[in-house]
C-alpha cells in the first residue's frame, strides 16, 4: 500500500498515544467521584464544581477515546453473523460499514459541534450554575475533536480493510 499504508501507521500512531494519555482520565474519574460521593454521604455537603468535573472528565474521556477503540476493535460491533465471516468478509462488512455509517456520521458531527464550538468560544461560556466551572467552551472543543480523530481512524481502518478485501492482511 506504501504511502497509504504510511497514513494508516501515523494514523494508528497519533490515536494509539492519545487513548494512551487519555486513560489517565479514567483514575481522575475515579478520584473525583469518590471525593463527591464521600463528601455527599459522610459530610453532608456536595459542590457544583466537582460534580461538573465528573462529566466534563467523563465525556472528554469517551469522546476523545472513541479513535483509540476503533484502533483496538473495541468499538460496538453486532458479532451474531460478523464473527462467523472469514477475515476478508469481515474487512468488506468493516470497509462498506465505514464508508456508509462511520465517515457521514463522523463528518456531520464534527461539521455541526464547529459553529456550536465557536458560539461558546466567543462568549467565553462557563458554567450556567453558581459555583461552576468556566471554560465551558474547553469542554465543547471535545465534540469535534473527539469524531475527528474517530473519522481519522475510520481512514485508516479503511486502507487496512481495503488492502484485507485484496487478499492483504486483515486490519481490524
Amino acid at each position: 500500500m506504501g504511502v497509504l499504508g504510511a497514513v494508516s501507521a501515523v494514523i494508528d500512531r497519533i490515536n494509539d498515544t492519545v487513548g494512551r494519555g487519555i486513560r489517565w482520565l479514567s483514575l481522575l474519574l475515579v478520584g473525583v467521584t469518590t471525593f463527591d460521593v464521600v463528601m455527599r454521604y459522610v459530610f453532608r455537603t456536595s459542590f457544583v464544581f466537582v460534580q461538573e468535573l465528573e462529566w466534563h472528565i467523563f465525556a472528554v474521556l469517551f469522546l476523545v477515546a472513541a479513535g483509540y477503540a476503533h484502533l483496538k476493535g473495541d468499538h460496538v460491533r453486532v458479532d451474531i453473523i460478523y464473527a462467523r465471516l472469514v477475515p476478508q468478509k469481515r474487512a468488506l462488512v468493516d470497509l462498506v460499514c465505514g464508508l456508509l455509517f462511520l465517515f457521514p456520521t463522523c463528518f456531520l458531527l464534527v461539521m455541526t459541534a464547529i459553529p456550536f464550538v465557536v458560539s461558546s468560544l466567543s462568549v467565553l461560556e462557563g458554567s450556567p450554575d453558581p459555583g461552576g466551572l468556566p471554560a465551558r467552551y474547553l469542554l465543547k472543543m471535545a465534540i469535534p475533536a473527539g469524531f475527528l480523530l474517530l473519522g481519522l481512524q475510520g481512514v485508516s481502518e479503511l486502507v487496512k480493510n481495503f488492502a484485507a478485501v485484496r487478499g492483504g492482511k486483515a486490519g481490524a
